[in-house]
């Protein structure tokens, strides 16, 4: 009790610092302020609006803070390292940190690291703290939970719905529940949100992909997918004995969303090569409505009675679309307060009289605002990375070209503040994730490239999501292919259109964007000074063979790779042909390998692979592995760490300042 007073009365003074000035610079920040976690994160509002929490990096130290909306605090708690995903309420006394860890997994697991989800609940009435299924009876459920289905209020007394394995010591070891496979499969638990008990509210079964439970703790319904066969079936009730829909989802992607407009129904979302699609199930049985996510966008849901009411556009860009006109009239009014920003809605209280927004974009870094509808008021109240003034944030838009088989392409460019936009040097960064996308927002670690003096190109290459349909199926089967040319393409526009100068032009990625980086200067040739991946696929035949390998939903993530290089039975040994390890040789440009070892996406022998390969080739290549770093940066070390040798590596090998003419060729 004393700690957690003390740490609040602490507060008033760490509030008060988000609203501080901080000194101009008079250069570009270092480019460790860019490589930080944000200061201010995963903010969100209670249900009444009247109070809101927030992630706070200050230093090395990372707390969960809680304060009221006029900014008076309410308490503040340290929760070192873990990986924050999320922040939700329960009511307006309990605030849920959803988080993961990645951990070892022991002998007997195909898989040797795995990420694992955590909810810690701060329960701020009785001022304490605990783990879900961390408590006395741990020995009963593992110590790490399945997916978060929801909270309810039942008998004025909160409970949180999260799955959990449940160990069945009938089974060797005391091991948990599996199937005949050997897959695990979770249970359904009730926790209380005072005490961390729980009990088991449903059985589990397997291939259980989630339930949905009502405001009022009911268990409404359960989805079930078959990773063998790709089917999936939509049952009613806690038992799940009444089938309400079934389908087929040969790649994996089918999960429930929420209700539907009304809590007779269901929302599911599916995914499939031709992209997303909304399905609004009836709960009595009957005929679905789909709807196509690029043109819905993502759901927003009632925070009292959990029914959908409108949707956040693909990206976040812009007003959300909301159901009833009076919400909408709240949101849009909202939205014109901020001409010029990119404005994305963050929380929302349950009358929607109280917003939170996130601004970006122009002089803006990132800024956390809460919006009063009622007063017609919006106040700062953090920013994401305050070290990063005004006058040194690149200004951002977008480019518009066409790819060299006539599809319309959009990208990203930064640009360097303060410079003219004339024969500049050139940071490529295609996205990762296959079908993201970027915006013209701030990004870190292209601001990071801007502050040095490059334009830094995203382009948003076919295959990526938020262009409909045929945009997206475009991407199947062009793995190092079009989905390649298509970011060379835009290289060449900006050239054009004299933006950039076409012979100092780098080339960098995450994940599948660091694939983009290696077949830059493999696959394709005489385009790139260097290349820099982080955490990538390099020997595609070896990543087959590693899903192949992992744990559940092998067969859904294999199809779904398949699907997207294009492979059949006959064309299965052309993966080679763009496969960077296999092409080594052809490497025409220095590579910098970034790998995290706490990878459980792309493992850290992709890279470790394709230095051997390089270095065998004779080729420049240098590598380096972040120890604890997972797939995602999601932890400050291992992202500041690879910020700054991605910066510094392409400065080596394609300097800001040097004319075409003066630079030496790369060896």
């Amino acid at each position: 009790m004393v700690r957690w007073l003390q740490a609040a009365r602490a507060l008033t003074l760490l509030l008060a610092c988000f609203a501080i000035t901080a000194p101009a610079w008079s250069a570009p920040p270092p480019i460790e302020d860019y490589g930080k976690l944000p200061e201010m994160d995963h903010v969100a509002l209670s249900p009444s609006g009247a109070r809101y929490a927030f992630v706070a990096t200050i230093g090395e130290k990372r707390r969960l803070i809680v304060a009221t909306a006029e900014n008076q605090p309410i308490a503040a708690q340290d929760i070192g390292p873990i990986k924050v995903e999320t922040v939700s309420w329960a009511g307006e006394d309990h605030v849920l940190i959803h988080a993961s860890a990645t951990v070892e997994l022991g002998l007997r697991f195909t898989a040797s690291k795995a990420e694992l989800g955590s909810v810690i609940v701060i329960d701020l009435k009785h001022h304490k703290a605990f783990q879900v299924f961390g408590g006395a009876n741990e020995q009963q459920v593992a110590h790490t939970v399945v997916g978060s289905y929801g909270v309810a209020a039942v008998k004025d007394h909160w409970y949180g719905y999260f799955g959990g394995y449940t160990y069945d010591y009938a089974l060797a070891s005391g091991a948990v529940r599996h199937d005949a496979n050997g897959t695990f499969y979770p249970d359904l638990y009730q926790v209380d949100l005072d005490t961390g008990a729980f009990e088991q509210v449903a059985a589990g079964q397997p291939g259980v992909r989630g339930w949905l439970v009502d405001p009022t703790g009911e268990v409404v319904a359960r989805l079930v997918y078959d990773d063998g066969t790709s089917g999936w079936r939509l049952t009613a009730n806690r038992a799940g004995t009444r089938e309400l829909a079934s389908g087929s989802a040969p790649i994996g992607g089918v999960a429930i969303q929420g209700f539907g407009r009304s809590p007779g129904s269901i929302l599911i979302r599916q995914i499939s090569e031709d992209g997303g699609d909304l399905e609004e199930q009836p709960l009595a049985g009957g005929g679905a409505t789909n709807f196509d996510t690029d043109e819905t966008g993502w759901p927003l849901f009632d925070q009292t009675s959990g029914v959908w009411i409108g949707s956040q556009p693909v990206g976040g860009e812009g007003a959300p679309h909301m159901f009833a006109p009076e919400q909408q009239a709240k949101l849009s009014g909202a939205f014109r307060a901020f001409p010029g920003y990119r404005v994305s809605l963050i929380s929302y209280s349950a009358d929607l009289n109280r917003l939170v927004v996130f601004t970006d974009g122009q002089d803006d870094s990132g800024s956390y605002w809460i919006v009063d509808i009622v007063k017609g008021s919006a106040k700062i109240i953090g920013q994401t990375y305050p070290t990063v003034r005004p006058e040194s944030v690149g200004p951002v838009r977008w480019v518009d070209y066409k790819a060299a088989d006539g599809l319309v392409m959009r990208g990203v460019l930064t640009l360097p503040p303060g410079r003219e936009p004339k024969g500049l040097p050139l940071v490529v960064m295609p996205h990762g994730g296959l079908e993201g996308y970027d915006l013209p927002a701030f990004d870190y670690w292209a601001q990071a490239f801007a502050s040095r003096g490059y334009a830094v190109f995203q382009p948003n290459f076919r295959g990526s999501d938020g262009y409909g349909k045929a945009f997206h199926r475009a991407g199947f089967g062009q793995w190092g292919r079009k989905m390649q040319t298509d970011v060379s393409d835009g290289v060449a526009e900006l050239a054009r259109q004299g933006l950039t100068d076409s012979k100092r032009v780098c080339i960098v990625g995450v994940s599948y964007g660091g694939y983009a980086a290696l077949a830059g200067v493999t696959v394709q040739r005489g385009l790139y000074r260097c290349a820099v991946s982080y955490g990538a696929p390099a020997d595609l035949a070896s990543l087959l063979s590693y899903e192949r390998k992992s744990a559940a939903g092998a067969d859904a993530r294999i199809r779904y790779w398949r699907a997207f290089l294009g492979l059949t039975s006959a064309s299965e040994a052309e993966i080679n042909n763009i496969s960077p390890v296999r092409l080594a040789d052809r490497a025409d440009a220095p590579i910098l390998l970034i790998h995290g070892q706490d990878d459980t996406v792309v493992p850290v022998d992709q890279s470790q692979a394709m230095e051997r390969a390089l270095r065998q080739a004779g080729k420049p290549v240098e590598l380096v592995t972040l120890p604890g770093a997972d797939h995602w940066l999601l932890q400050e070390p291992s992202r500041a760490s690879m910020l700054k040798a991605s910066v510094a590596f392409v400065m080596k090998y394609n300097p800001p300042d040097v004319a075409t003419a003066t630079l030496a060729k790369a060896p």
